[in-house]
């Protein structure tokens, strides 16, 4: 899954986490264990452990030690000592072997206890005649094989009931306090399981802690280069992608992988340690009934692949239902005006709510189809349960199990299926995961089609070499088209803009003006031909120092929330608040701001809406007067500017720049009518270039424009007040 290449950073935590959850499945596991203990041996047998009574009668012992074979005979007398009372006690060395003694002496020990029962055997008359020597061991191993023989198939386990029991017999005819003994062993027993559901809590709280800590870097890396990688965009991209689909993917998409990553490190890996080890467990307690949990286990996963296979495609569409409804929330709350200017209120929510009406019949068909999960599982859950109980209740009543190992089966068996049974609650979140994980690779492997050269290739250095304040710029034969299918946009422009002198761009709508100065800045790149900077194509220089050499105030002035002051020194890292004020007052914004109260700390709305459109433009051109550019460009920056502000805007650029480039978009001929050059563009065509008198002459478009603004007067006399 692409979710879990998200933790190739954090391998060490990753592995901190799976060993934690390892120790707290053994926990877990161990808890089944001292309940079958509770049951078997504290409450069945009182409390008696071992075949090896901590003490023997005289009688006892010396009739064990008849019926052993020789090599486990010496280890028997090796394992009791004899007392001053004729009883004899468990030694040191009988304690470290007491597992191999156990299984010596269950059989004779079950024999002993049971002698009167069993017919036609008189252990004391056994006993005297092999002391005479008329009978020897190997007529006592047969006499034993016998007993064991009657006992049928399940003669082992039998014998390991029977010789507890008289091992408890045992314990009884010395005199021993049976309630004391067993009241000890529950204590003990149950002392271990809370000191191991303590453990387990201990180390669900560090598993839960290093996972939501990790899920949250997760998160954070994802947005991080999410971030990055949009603002390395260039238009086409961010259209290729809408800016609504690219917020749900920093924000919805990543909360839904960092979430699921949570559950991936606390359950999805917990349920496999864990189910492991209740087949490990099962394994040890009894093999007959496996196939019941091989059975379930291969149930669920036909119902999780049935249900996944309904509900995947649905879960694919379901983001993109999610793009939808944050694009037309994004332009209900962005045209309201225009909405309500035109009444057409009904008609956007009847828009919205088809979105949302999607995406709701999409989310409820995913969760009516995840519904038959929990039911289906619980059922399964059930029918082991009640299969386990039925075949393990005739297998206790052969002999062959235990009750406390029959519980601890049935615990088992819960561990096992709840694993599954995580896995497939999680299923509901982790294909809707694996698909936002995709829509962020998407963003993450497109390639940027503005690239930088490769850094030892790039010529940085030799923009500004020439020592000129001002950045001369070169369109040298430019065709630009926004696809390969598309029309050009430009076709063979051609114009230079000298150092210290304005150049103005005019023509009619959508004859690509704004083109030039996006391809000046390589919002875009050319199609054919080439741009240069100083004499360098602005390809082969880096994006930054490039736009370093360029002051850009954009046709849609856009401020960021913020101050006056924040706006307009955006350009400048630490700009002081003379810069701030001096580029203010250039872009004739002083005395708009000198009326706030708070002056340059006057608050500022995203987007700059608490303040007009002239005094937007008016900050948006500050803030590129507050740069060390060496070129300014302005894409019809001073449409929103009355002519008197026009004006003196245009004479404070003129004086104060000084040597600087000057590049006007306008679409007012009284805006450039003092320009140095004009450039008129008709269709993506330079079909005239030069002054105002010359372009009166010779450009049969520039003169419609012109006449069709200003009466012969004002033409004749310059600027329009």
């Amino acid at each position: 899954m692409r979710i879990i290449k998200n933790l190739a950073q954090h391998k060490l935590v990753v592995l901190m986490i799976v060993v934690l959850l390892c120790v707290q499945a053994a926990c877990d596991l161990a808890l089944p264990n001292y309940t079958s203990d509770i049951v078997d041996t504290g409450i069945q047998q009182q409390g008696v452990q071992d075949v090896a009574a901590e003490q023997l009668t005289g009688r006892t012992h010396d009739l064990v030690a008849m019926m052993l074979p020789e090599p486990e005979e010496q280890m028997f007398a090796d394992a009791y000592a004899q007392n001053e009372d004729g009883t004899y006690s468990l030694t040191e060395s009988g304690k470290r072997d007491r597992a191999a003694l156990d299984d010596a002496m269950a059989l004779p020990m079950t024999v002993t206890c049971y002698a009167d029962q069993i017919a036609e055997l008189d252990l004391d008359q056994v006993k005297a005649a092999y002391d005479q020597g008329m009978i020897g061991k190997d007529d006592i191993q047969a006499m034993l094989d016998r007993v064991r023989g009657s006992m049928g198939d399940m003669a082992d386990t039998l014998i390991a009931q029977q010789g507890l029991a008289a091992a408890r017999a045992e314990y009884e005819q010395l005199g021993y306090d049976l309630d004391a003994m067993q009241m000890d062993y529950l204590a003990a027993t149950g002392a271990k399981m809370l000191g191991l559901a303590a453990l387990g809590m201990v180390i669900a709280v560090m598993v839960g802690f290093l996972a939501s800590r990790t899920a949250a870097k997760v998160g954070r890396s994802l947005r991080e280069r999410l971030f990055n990688q949009v603002v390395g965009f260039s238009d086409a991209e961010i259209q290729s992608f809408s800016a609504a689909s690219l917020i749900t993917r920093g924000t919805n998409d990543v909360q839904l992988v960092q979430m699921v990553t949570v559950m991936l490190l606390r359950m999805v890996l917990y349920a496999p340690i864990l189910a492991i080890g209740g087949i490990i467990m099962i394994a040890r307690t009894d093999l007959s009934m496996g196939w019941i949990i091989i059975a379930a286990v291969a149930a669920i996963a036909v119902i999780m692949g049935v249900l996944m296979k309904v509900a995947m495609p649905k879960f694919k569409i379901m983001q993109k239902l999610i793009d939808r409804v944050n694009l037309v929330s994004r332009e209900l709350l962005t045209g309201l005006p225009v909405i309500r200017a035109f009444g057409r209120e009904q008609h956007e929510e009847a828009r919205f709510d088809e979105a949302n009406t999607r995406l709701m019949k999409t989310q409820l068909f995913t969760n009516r189809v995840m519904t038959f999960m929990m039911p289906l599982m619980m059922l399964i859950m059930n029918l082991v349960s009640v299969g386990i109980i039925w075949f393990g209740g005739h297998a206790i009543d052969a002999g062959n199990l235990q009750t406390g190992d029959l519980i601890a089966f049935i615990t088992y068996s819960m561990v096992i299926i709840m694993g599954f049974l995580m896995i497939g609650m999680l299923s509901i979140m982790l294909p809707r995961a694996d698909v936002a994980a995709q829509r962020i690779d998407e963003v993450l492997e497109c390639k940027p089609s503005i690239a930088d050269p490769d850094p030892g290739k790039a010529k940085d250095a030799l923009l500004g070499a020439n020592g000129l304040p001002g950045a001369r710029i070169a369109f040298e034969n430019v065709s630009f088209r926004y696809s390969d299918g598309a029309e050009c946009v430009l076709e063979d422009v051609s114009f230079t803009c000298e150092p210290g002198k304005t150049t103005a761009i005019i023509g009619s709508t959508g004859s690509g003006k704004s083109t030039v100065l996006k391809l000046a800045e390589r919002f875009h790149d050319v199609t054919s031909g080439r741009i240069t900077v100083d004499g360098i194509d602005v390809r082969d220089v880096s994006q930054h120092a490039l736009r370093t050499q360029l002051g850009y105030v954009p046709q849609a002035a856009f401020l960021f929330s913020g101050t006056i002051a924040s706006n307009v020194g955006y350009g400048v890292d630490d700009a002081d608040e003379d810069r701030i004020r001096a580029a203010a007052d250039v872009a004739q914004a002083s005395d708009f701001i000198a009326e706030r109260p708070e002056g340059l700390a006057t608050p500022i709305s995203q987007g700059g809406t608490n303040v007009s459109g002239g005094q937007r433009q008016r900050l948006a051109i500050a803030r590129a007067l507050a740069t060390d550019a060496r070129a300014y460009l302005f894409d019809d920056s001073f449409s929103a500017l009355d002519y008197k502000t026009d004006a003196a805007l245009r004479h404070e650029l003129s004086s104060r720049l000084g040597g600087k480039t000057v590049v006007i978009v306008a679409q007012r001929i009284s805006t450039v009518l003092n320009a140095d050059q004009i450039v008129v563009l008709d269709d993506g065509r330079v079909v005239g270039a030069g002054t105002h008198e010359q372009l009166m002459e010779s450009c049969q478009e520039y003169r419609e424009i012109a006449m069709s603004q200003l009466s012969e007067d004002e033409l004749k006399g310059g600027d329009a007040r």
